[in-house]
C-alpha cells in the first residue's frame, strides 16, 4: 500500500527529489502544452460552461438521493439478472470480491483500470489471497509490475521513459528489448495480456456510470480490455463508488459529452460499453455470466451530506485537475497525490485514506485557480483544499507558529500596519542603496535564494497620499472611486499607487484612499484561517464603505479577486455583513478593466519597447478578465509580444513560496526563460505579488528585461507625472 509523507519536511525532501527529475519535468510540461491545444480544440464551438452546468446538475440531483438510486439500481440490475452488494469500508469490498471469487473457484482475475479499485487497495487483497491478478490497461500493467500506483488517472504510467519501459520489459520477456522498438513492446504487451484473458475465471473493473433506471453500468474507455475483461471470463465484478450513480441514460450522456474532451481532448473515446444484467456465457452456469456489482461508499454518504465537501463528489475523474497544474507538471502524481491524483486527489485523500496521509499534501497548493476553470463539474477545488486544510488543524488541535502569528497580527490593523513600517529599518542594512535584497542572511533557507526581495518603502502610499492626490480637473466629480492598496500597493510599492493617482488627476473623477483599510485578508485564507479572514473582510467594508463609492477600483487581482468571491461566501451567514459583502463585491474592479471600461485610454500612435505580458491568475481565472490588459498593452503604444503560457502562473502563491521554494523557484524559471525566449524589453501585469516575483527572479537571472505594473507602464507611455 502507497504511503504519503505526514512531515513536511519529509515531504518537501521527496519534492525536491522529483524536481531532479528532469525526464520527468519535461515530459509533463510537453504533455500540459499538448493537451491544452487538444482540449480546446475539442471544445472549439461549444459552450463550455453549459456543458458543465449539466454536468453539475446530474450529478447534484444524484447525490441528494443516493441510496434511493442504490434502491433502484439494484432492484433492475437483479431483474436482469446481476447480484448487487453494498459495501460500508474499502475492507468490505475487497473481503465481498474475494468471497465471491472463492465460491467461484476463480483462480485467475483480470482487470480493467479502475480508481476505486486503486482506492481499496484491491490487488493487495487479492494478492495476499493467493489470487493471480493482472492488469490490463496497457499503463496499468507496466505500473503493477513495476509495483507501483498510478501516476495520473488517465494516465497511469506517464511519468516512466521508453527506456524505462523497455528495462521493465526486458526483465519480464527475458530477452533484451530495444527503446526505440514500439512496435516490439506492444506485441510483447499483447503476447502476455492475450494468455492472461484467456486463462482468467473473473474479470474486475470499474464503471463510469451506474444508471438506476435500467440497472445498466457505463464504461468510457480508450482500449480494448475493458471488454475483454468484461465479456471473455465466466465472473465479471465491477467496483463502482456510489458516487457514480445516475438516475437515467441521458444523464449520463450529459458528462460524456464533456468526459473524453476534458480527459484527453478527444470528442468520443475509442470504446463506451453499456452493461445490462447478466448476458450469455458459454463458460457460465446455464450459459450465462456470473455477474455482480459491488458499490463502495467508503465515507461517501456522508460526504454527500456535508455542505462544505459535498460537491468534491461530482468528480468524474477526467484528471484535468492535474493535467494543467504547475505543481504537478513539475513532480507528477506519485508526489503530488496519494491514489487520486492532482487538486481532487488532495481533498479526497483525507476522506478516503486518512488525515495522515493527507496532512503534507493538503499545504502543496498555489491557488492558481487552473484546476477550477478547466473542472468540468465547476468543483471549487482550491477553496476546498483549504477547508481540509482548516479541517486538519482543527482535529490535531495544533497550528504552525506563523498561524499563530498571523493570527494575533493580521486582525490589528495598526499593529499589522505598524510591523511593516519597521520592516524598514530592519532591511535598510540588508539593501543599503539598493531597492532589492539581494543576498539573504545566513540563516534562511538557501532554497530562498531563487529571487530577489523588494525592500519595504520609507514611505508607505497612506503617508503620501494627502500630497499625492490634488486633482487637476476642475468642476464636480462624476465619479467617486475608492482605491484599495493592499498591502504590497501600500507598503512595498507606492508608486504603483502613486501612478494610478497621475493617471486619473485630470480627470472629473474623486478619487480617495480610505486610510482604516488593511491587508485584503487572502494571506489568511490561504493559510486556512477563515476566521482571521472573516474578522479583516469586515474591517474592509467598514472602511471602504461600498454605498459611498461608485467603484473601488484595486491593482492587485488577487485582492479584487479575494474581495469580489472570498467576502460574501466567508460572511454568507451574518445577517449585516453578508449583504455589505455582496455590495462590496459588485463595486471592485482591477485596474484594468477600469483603464478600458470606465477611462475609456485611447490609443496611442507611438511604438514603444518590446513588451511581454504575464496574466496573474486572480486576474484571468478569479475575475475572467483576459482580454482587457491586453488591448490596455496595444492602447497604450506598447510593442505587444505575445509569450507561450501567459496564463501559467508565475508561482507565487503568496506564503506558498516561502513553504516551497523549490517548486516556486521551478515554475518561475519556466516563465522567465519564455519571456527572455521573447526577446522583451518590458514585462508588465496587473499584480503586485507577480511584480515582487517576476522583478525579482529576473535580477537574480542578471536579465535586462524590466518588469512594471500595467498602471506603471500606461502612465510612462502617455507623459502623466507620478
Amino acid at each position: 500500500m502507497s504511503q504519503t509523507p505526514s512531515d513536511p519536511k519529509q515531504y518537501r525532501r521527496q519534492l525536491r527529489a522529483a524536481l531532479g527529475n528532469h525526464f520527468l519535468g519535461q515530459t509533463l510540461a510537453n504533455f500540459a502544452q499538448a493537451y491544452g491545444k487538444s482540449r480546446a480544440a475539442a471544445f472549439q464551438g461549444q459552450d463550455f460552461s453549459e456543458l458543465a452546468k449539466a454536468v453539475v446538475q446530474a450529478k447534484d440531483a444524484s447525490l441528494s438521493r443516493l441510496m434511493a438510486l442504490y434502491d433502484e439500481f439494484r432492484l433492475h440490475a437483479e431483474e436482469a439478472g446481476a447480484k448487487v452488494h453494498l459495501a460500508a469500508t474499502a475492507g468490505e469490498a475487497n473481503a465481498i470480491i474475494s468471497r465471491i471469487a472463492y465460491q467461484a473457484g476463480v483462480k485467475r482475475i483480470v482487470k480493467s483500470k479502475s480508481m476505486t479499485a486503486e482506492e481499496t487497495h484491491l490487488n493487495d487483497h487479492l494478492e495476499a489471497a493467493d489470487l493471480e491478478v493482472t492488469e490490463t490497461d496497457l499503463g496499468e500493467w507496466i505500473i503493477q509490475l513495476r509495483r507501483e500506483g498510478p501516476s495520473h488517472m488517465v494516465l497511469p504510467a506517464i511519468h516512466l521513459s521508453r527506456g524505462q519501459v523497455a528495462r521493465l520489459f526486458s526483465r519480464v520477456s527475458g530477452q533484451a528489448m530495444d527503446p526505440d522498438d514500439i512496435g516490439g513492446m506492444v506485441a510483447l504487451a499483447r503476447r502476455e495480456l492475450r494468455r492472461a484473458f484467456l486463462e482468467a475465471d473473473m474479470g474486475v473493473s470499474g464503471a463510469n456510470f451506474a444508471i438506476a433506471d435500467t440497472g445498466t453500468l457505463g464504461l468510457v474507455t480508450n482500449e480494448g480490455n475493458a471488454r475483454l475483461v468484461t465479456t471473455l471470463p465466466r465472473v465479471h465484478v465491477a467496483l463502482v463508488g456510489l458516487d457514480k450513480l445516475l438516475p437515467d441514460l441521458n444523464s449520463a450522456l450529459n458528462i460524456l459529452r464533456v468526459l473524453p474532451k476534458n480527459a484527453t481532448g478527444q470528442n468520443i473515446s475509442s470504446y463506451v460499453t453499456w452493461i445490462t444484467g447478466a448476458n450469455e456465457c458459454a463458460a457460465g452456469q446455464e450459459g450465462r455470466k456470473e455477474t455482480h456489482v459491488v458499490f463502495l461508499d467508503n465515507g461517501r454518504l456522508a460526504l454527500a451530506k456535508d455542505p462544505d465537501f459535498r460537491e468534491a463528489l461530482r468528480c468524474i475523474r477526467c484528471g484535468a485537475c492535474a493535467n494543467l497544474c504547475p505543481i504537478y507538471d513539475l513532480v507528477g502524481g506519485h508526489n503530488y497525490g496519494h491514489v487520486y491524483i492532482g487538486a481532487i486527489g488532495l481533498i479526497l485523500t483525507y476522506f478516503y485514506h486518512g488525515r495522515r496521509n493527507a496532512r503534507a499534501l493538503v499545504s502543496n497548493c498555489l491557488n492558481c485557480q487552473a484546476c477550477r476553470a478547466v473542472c468540468p463539474a465547476q468543483i471549487d477545488l482550491p477553496r476546498l483544499i483549504k477547508k481540509v486544510h482548516a479541517r486538519i488543524m482543527d482535529e490535531e488541535g495544533t497550528r504552525p507558529l506563523k498561524n499563530q502569528m498571523l493570527a494575533k497580527v493580521l486582525p490589528n490593523r495598526r499593529l499589522f500596519h505598524q510591523i511593516l513600517r519597521r520592516a524598514y529599518l530592519v532591511q535598510k542594512p540588508l539593501a543599503g542603496s539598493a531597492p532589492l535584497l539581494r543576498h539573504l542572511p545566513r540563516f534562511f533557507d538557501p532554497a530562498h535564494g531563487f529571487r530577489s526581495l523588494p525592500v519595504v518603502a520609507a514611505k508607505p502610499l497612506r503617508a503620501r497620499w494627502k500630497k499625492l492626490n490634488q486633482p487637476k480637473s476642475k468642476g464636480r466629480p462624476t465619479l467617486k472611486v475608492a482605491l484599495f492598496g493592499g498591502c504590497l500597493v501600500d507598503f512595498v510599492y507606492p508608486e504603483q499607487g502613486e501612478a494610478v493617482a497621475a493617471l486619473l488627476a485630470d480627470r472629473p473623477i474623486e478619487l480617495s484612499y480610505p486610510m482604516e483599510q488593511t491587508c485584503c485578508g487572502l494571506p489568511a485564507a490561504m493559510m486556512a484561517e477563515e476566521q482571521t479572514a472573516r474578522i479583516v473582510a469586515r474591517q474592509n467594508i467598514r472602511a471602504l464603505d461600498p454605498a459611498a463609492h461608485d467603484y473601488v477600483l484595486t491593482l492587485c487581482a488577487s485582492c479584487a479577486s479575494h474581495i469580489r468571491e472570498g467576502y460574501p461566501r466567508l460572511l454568507a451567514r451574518e445577517k449585516v455583513w453578508g449583504p455589505r459583502a455582496e455590495q462590496l463585491a459588485s463595486k471592485i474592479m482591477d485596474f484594468s478593466s477600469f483603464a478600458r471600461q470606465v477611462l475609456n485610454i485611447e490609443s496611442q500612435s507611438a511604438l514603444g519597447p518590446k513588451t511581454a505580458y504575464h496574466a496573474p491568475c486572480h486576474l484571468c481565472r478569479g475575475l475572467g478578465v483576459r482580454q482587457a490588459p491586453r488591448q490596455l498593452i496595444q492602447a497604450a503604444g506598447l510593442d505587444y509580444a505575445p509569450t507561450d503560457n501567459e496564463e501559467v502562473c508565475c508561482g507565487f502563491g503568496g506564503s506558498y513560496s516561502v513553504d516551497f521554494p523549490e517548486i516556486s523557484a521551478r515554475v518561475l524559471e519556466r516563465k522567465l526563460a519564455e519571456v527572455e525566449k521573447s526577446g522583451a524589453e518590458l514585462l508588465v501585469t496587473d499584480c503586485p505579488g507577480c511584480v515582487l516575483q517576476l522583478r525579482g527572479g529576473l535580477d537574480q537571472r542578471g536579465s535586462r528585461v524590466k518588469v512594471m505594473h500595467l498602471a506603471e507602464a500606461l502612465v510612462r507611455r502617455l507623459g502623466k507625472r507620478t
